[in-house]
């Protein structure tokens, strides 16, 4: 048995996206943000931060997206998504799955400034100015950088999902038409059949009120 506990549009979905890679069969079970169903005992005993995703693996109970997509990749080998210990691509491999995690700590900070923060709480502008300006860097060197379909010369890998879904919630803050080679790669990752159930599987998102957030203007 595996059990995805997953929110829509959330870090859950690079392990939704892994598992259909994959090809395993595997439950959903879905959370929302907003509804207090992650602070419940239950779900906290399985999440000690009380976030997504959680993994049910036949027994084991993983979380942090990170960990769970290498633990998958190590469970999987055949699958050949994650280079190997001495292979030519491993340490861009490695580079490129904190590099996401990189960019999606900046998500999280802009989320949590124009996306949760509630009156009376008054978002700082220079804040969300600075986050917007330093995602927007981020995502410049690896638009410098890209010179294929995938991150990773040797082909497709668990580091595009990780990056891959870091890239497609970037648009809420920044426009992506300044990122021309990351778009084309995008939308080549988007044709991947394993994306498309992905997708079809995901739900309907809670987490975002509009399609853009701009950056405010200081006064």
């Amino acid at each position: 048995m595996i059990t995805l506990h997953h929110v829509p549009l959330a870090r859950s979905f690079r392990v939704l996206w892994l598992m259909e890679e994959l090809g395993l069969d595997f439950d959903i079970r879905y959370y929302s943000i907003r509804d207090g169903s992650m602070r419940t005992p239950e779900f906290r005993a399985l999440s000690p931060a009380g976030r997504v995703p959680v993994l049910e693996h036949h027994g084991d109970v993983w979380f942090e997206s990170a960990a769970i997509v290498q633990l998958l990749c190590e469970t999987y080998p055949q699958a050949r998504l994650a280079p190997a210990p001495g292979d030519a691509d491993r340490a861009r491999y490695l580079e490129m799955l904190s590099y996401s995690e990189t960019v999606g700590c900046l998500l999280e900070n802009l989320n949590l400034n124009q996306v949760f923060l509630r009156p009376p709480a008054t978002p700082s502008a220079a804040v969300i100015k600075l986050l917007n300006a330093r995602l927007r860097a981020a995502l410049g060197a690896i638009e410098a950088r890209i010179d294929g379909a995938y991150l990773l010369p040797s082909g497709f890998s668990a580091a595009d999902i990780m990056f891959g879904y870091s890239f497609e919630l970037a648009r809420y803050y920044v426009d992506l038409a300044a990122y021309p080679r990351l778009m084309t790669y995008r939308d080549g990752l988007r044709a991947r059949p394993a994306y498309v159930r992905a997708k079809a599987r995901d739900g309907a998102q809670d987490i975002y009120a509009q399609d853009f957030y701009p950056v405010p203007e200081e006064g």
